[in-house]
């Protein structure tokens, strides 16, 4: 469930970001702890490399400070900030060499080690078939189907309708089941 379906929190965050728009750098530091989580999730899964995620967050965050004032409310905060986030994590993939491996080591490693060995070879699996995506089909499963955010959430997010949104997402299943399939 996305922070903004929470009235409280949306109202918060529109506080926060009139209080850091007009110069609090507490009240940036607030709004930033509140999103910073989950800007990094999805870097790392849109990138698939803790190093790529984590520049990809210290990015946003930088570039949120002077972006605040020119957010207008004509969608909701979180629509914009993952917005951002997507759209650097896209620059960033277009700009790695094809031969670039897409998976970080570091990142295989998950899920936890209480994890039965199937269940930890399924989920890097997974992931390293998520990574294969090209980025418009790999954005909306990230968003929909590990963040949870609704159809039209995501579409917000990637600029295109709730049909186009469902139309990548059938494609980019459809390709990951034929992936992980020939990978069995």
């Amino acid at each position: 469930m996305s922070a903004e379906r929470g009235g409280l929190d949306a109202a918060a965050d529109d506080w926060l970001i009139r209080k850091a728009a007009g110069g609090s750098m507490d009240a940036y530091e607030v709004l930033i702890r509140r999103h910073r989580d989950r800007i990094y999730r999805i870097a790392l899964r849109m990138l698939g490399d803790t190093h790529d995620a984590e520049d990809v967050a210290q990015d946003v965050v930088l570039q949120l400070w002077t972006a605040l004032a020119g957010f207008a409310g004509d969608s909701l905060f979180t629509t914009w900030l993952y917005r951002i986030v997507v759209n650097r994590c896209i620059n960033l993939i277009n700009r790695r060499p094809r031969h670039e491996p897409l998976l970080d080591p570091d990142l295989l490693a998950a899920p936890g080690a209480d994890a039965s060995a199937e269940a930890r070879h399924r989920a890097r699996a997974a992931l390293a078939a998520v990574t294969e995506l090209p980025p418009d089909l790999r954005a909306p499963v990230v968003l929909v189907d590990v963040e949870q955010l609704s159809y039209r959430e995501v579409a917000a997010i990637l600029d295109v309708s709730e049909a186009t949104v469902r139309g990548r997402l059938h494609r980019a299943r459809r390709q990951l089941l034929h992936t992980l399939r020939e990978w069995s």
